[in-house]
């Protein structure tokens, strides 16, 4: 294992991951005293490993198919799209 890689990854979600609905949701959850903090933890955490892996698998099956170049293009290209979509969103709107 690649420890370069793997802090890089990690980071990474980590820092996507905080905040996001995901999160949010699985904070709702806690929230009520019904439900096992342990139950919602592994719960929550399958979900993601699950998730996980779909993305793996996928990245995996398109860079057969797709040049990894091609592939962090069309991703670059795709976030800057959902980031100026959402700023023009929050200038409409504000």
């Amino acid at each position: 294992m690649d420890p370069k890689i793997f802090l890089t990854v990690f980071i990474t979600v980590f820092l996507a991951e905080l905040g996001d609905k995901t999160q949010l949701a699985t904070m709702l959850f806690a929230t009520d005293t019904n439900n096992s903090r342990l139950t919602i933890f592994v719960a929550a955490s399958l979900a993601l490993v699950a998730a996980t892996a779909i993305g793996v698998l996928a990245g995996h099956l398109l860079s057969q198919f797709i040049n990894e170049k091609t592939l962090q293009i069309a991703a670059g290209i795709g976030f800057l799209l959902i980031g100026g979509f959402l700023l023009l969103k929050t200038v409409w709107i504000n």
